[in-house]
């Protein structure tokens, strides 16, 4: 049930409580007076025909009755010499009796209630009515206003999503002036993915801007580097530098990720074709299991730079922080890169890879830049990059492709 129906539920379920709390008291208020206003009137009739025949020896015109059948509780209570009322059904409907002894013989009145009765019936009968009138009425205004509230909630939540997938200009567009705890929420919530987007803008300049600055004092070195006279320190040193080159590389393109500065150039490709030349440049001991021949004909839409990019990653990444053998296996679709090592951590799993963190000491040691970098162009070819373990071992990450529809372009 959600928020809308259970305000409403609660809405009607408490009116419910209240009419029939109402309805309760007033029907045993009004019962009660009634009945003590019937036995009043009938004592006092009573009253005024013992006085009468006192004086008279006859009750005529008075309304009593000398001797008469007297209800089974009320006949006990005369006989024992005391005077009392009682509450019969008679022939006539329900009846008030009052009796009591005079002079050897029993002294009895009685009066009619059944039409003070019913009418007291149809009191409750039409409390129960406005009761469920009422019910019918709150039910869809309660919905209506638990509506705007279940709508202004889900439109926070929907822009907590959105910011959490990376949409750092999403915002519910609060009031300036908190009408309501909603607003205030909003409004906070603004207000935190405004200083979050401010934070991570200025984090990725300073990536950007470190690594545009060290670019060239480090291709410089490089250059430098080159012309040392060979030797073992001097392969030492080159080999330092081109490790800092390729890290300065690694945070530039992290930071056009960032940005969303990345414009994929899309085609039509055979993805057998594609992950062959790939391994090819990658240099690495790879088993490679193509596709299918009918699996082969089928073609993806994809960049093959940066899916050239993301496989030299993944193939990088197995050889140095898995084992051997290292297996490619492609089908129509999709690219699975497979290690036989110590597979990836429940870290890496849970919360995907960070930079600059490798996540356990049997992966190996690296900047944690590799798989960031993967994971950030696959979603710039429209693909899906997902880790796991192989149910015998080995880490397995699988890139899942778009189809291409209409061909070869």
């Amino acid at each position: 049930m959600n928020l809308r129906w259970r305000i409403g539920t609660l809405v009607v379920s408490t009116t419910a409580a209240a009419v029939a709390c109402v309805g309760v008291w007033v029907h045993v208020d009004a019962y009660d007076r009634e009945l003590k206003q019937a036995r009043s009137a009938v004592r006092t009739d009573l009253d005024r025909a013992a006085s009468v025949y006192a004086r008279t020896g006859d009750v005529t015109g008075t309304g009593a009755r000398l001797d008469a059948k007297l209800p089974p509780g009320l006949a006990g209570l005369v006989h024992d010499g005391h005077r009392g009322t009682a509450l019969v059904e008679g022939p006539r409907g329900r009846e008030m009796w009052a009796a009591r002894p005079a002079g050897g013989k029993t002294l009895s009145v009685s009066a009619n209630v059944e039409p003070t009765l019913r009418a007291l019936e149809a009191l409750d009968t039409s409390i129960a009515v406005a009761g469920a009138l009422t019910a019918a009425v709150l039910l869809p205004a309660g919905a209506f206003t638990a509506s705007r509230l279940s709508r202004r909630l889900r439109l926070a939540a929907t822009t907590a999503r959105q910011i959490t997938h990376g949409d750092l200009d999403a915002r519910i567009g609060a009031p300036a002036q908190p009408r309501d705890e909603i607003d205030e929420i909003s409004q906070a919530l603004d207000t935190m993915a405004a200083t979050l987007q401010a934070r991570l803008t200025t984090e990725q300049r300073f990536t950007a801007d470190v690594a545009h600055e060290l670019r060239t004092p480090l291709m410089g070195l490089l250059t430098a580097a080159e012309n040392l006279p060979e030797g073992r320190i001097t392969d030492h040193v080159r080999e330092r530098v081109r490790a800092l080159c390729s890290l300065t590389d690694d945070l530039l393109e992290i930071s056009r990720l960032d940005t969303g500065a990345e414009e994929p150039d899309m085609s039509a490709w055979s993805l057998r074709l594609l992950v062959e030349q790939a391994v090819v440049r990658a240099h690495f001991a790879v088993s490679l299991h193509p596709a299918q021949d009918g699996d082969s004909a089928t073609l993806v839409r994809t960049d093959p730079r940066r899916l050239s990019r993301i496989l030299a990653n993944l193939l990088a990444n197995a050889h140095r922080h898995g084992k051997p053998p290292v297996e490619v296996t492609v089908t129509a679709t999709s690219v699975t890169v497979r290690d036989h090592g110590p597979g990836y951590p429940e870290e890496l799993l849970n919360e995907g890879p960070q930079r600059f963190r490798s996540h356990a000491p049997e992966r190996g040691k690296g900047h944690g830049l590799g798989l960031t970098i993967a994971l950030g162009q696959a979603e710039v070819i429209g693909g899906r990059l997902r880790f796991g373990n192989a149910p015998d071992g080995g880490a397995q990450a699988v890139l899942i492709l778009p189809a291409a529809p209409d061909g070869p372009e």
